[in-house]
């Protein structure tokens, strides 16, 4: 008798190294779709599915009703806003992320944000380009890393990583995160902060790393902006809506803050009315921090691995974001 194979459903942009894989095994059928692909085709994708990988494409209680064999749901990133955690830990369905597949290309984002600020690098391309030789002495000159204090928020897989790219560096790299203990920060080489408030005037610049949660959103609002260093630079590369962006842009046009990069806003793509597009010393990504052509392949090798953990009966819990499905059985 022939075996019936498991369906697995992968989006069709996720890198080529994470079907290949799933390939190897006789046992499953791997189908890939379309971004956008109207909700009727997709629902009707779901009928047999065992599992699915997810980039962009939302999910909840639809499309569950819609896939009743369903086994594991898999993100192709670290973040999960589209999706229902909610809704799958009601029907005792794992939600699984990349883990540490994207921390790097994240870590280093962050740190070229900072970089950019400290060596003043698009203002000297332009001296160059325009022929302003002589006022390089003139305009603010460049700063040094080594010595500045870094505060990073939030100390997991990228703020870890971020923190030694800047111990190397010679920075002082403070951390705030409430849940983890300060014995931990301190034993990877760093001072722990328990008081946000009290860090913040330290910071040479701040960079954050922590998801966007109802405790986080707003985080940085016009009063915790005001108590950074006037010469300070904020860099956000987690999730928009951490930072107020009225407010960050009221702090650059005063001149109450230096500088700012950021890869994530409230809405996105950032709209044409946001007054961070009219703030001066801004630098701007389209939420790409994660995105390289390595991590897009690690994370279609993670998303893989993350099905065959599920449907192999040995779940990585590691990155299973509803673990409490698994403990309450």
């Amino acid at each position: 008798m022939t075996q019936t194979k498991k369906k697995v459903l992968l989006p069709s942009a996720m890198a080529r190294p994470g079907f290949e894989l799933l390939a190897q095994r006789a046992d499953l059928e791997v189908i890939s779709f379309e971004f956008g692909l109207p909700t009727p085709a997709f629902h009707a994708l779901l009928a047999d599915a065992d599992a699915i990988g997810l980039s962009l494409t939302p999910f909840s209680d639809p499309e569950l009703d819609a896939a009743p064999q369903l086994r594991v749901v898999a993100r192709h990133g670290v973040g999960y806003d589209n999706v229902d955690v909610p809704a799958l830990s009601r029907r005792r369905l794992p939600l699984m992320v990349t883990g540490k597949a994207n921390s790097p290309s994240v870590a280093e984002q962050a740190l070229y944000f900072m970089l950019e600020f400290a060596k003043r690098g698009v203002p000297l391309d332009t001296m160059v380009r325009e022929g302003r030789w002589a006022s390089r002495f003139v305009e603010p000159l460049p700063v040094d890393l080594i010595g500045k204090n870094v505060l990073i928020i939030g100390f997991g897989r990228i703020g870890t990583r971020i923190a030694r790219a800047c111990l190397a560096l010679g920075m002082t790299v403070h951390v705030y995160d409430p849940y983890i203990r300060a014995a931990a920060v301190q034993a990877a080489g760093c001072v722990a902060h328990m008081d946000l408030d009290g860090a913040l005037p330290v910071a040479d610049f701040v960079t954050i790393h922590c998801p966007r949660t109802p405790e986080t959103e707003d985080m940085f609002n016009g009063s915790r902006i005001a108590l950074m260093k006037p010469s300070a630079c904020l860099v956000n590369t987690a999730r928009g809506g951490i930072i107020n962006e009225s407010a960050l842009a009221t702090a650059l046009t005063e001149g109450t803050l230096a500088a700012a990069g950021l890869d994530v806003f409230d809405k996105e793509p950032i709209t044409p009315d946001n007054p961070l597009l009219k703030a001066p010393r801004v630098m701007f990504a389209p939420h790409m921090a994660g995105v390289s052509k390595e991590s897009l392949e690690r994370m279609s090798i993670a998303v893989a691995k993350n099905i065959l953990s599920v449907l192999d009966g040995k779940p990585d819990l590691d990155n299973v974001i509803n673990k409490e499905i698994f403990t309450h059985r």
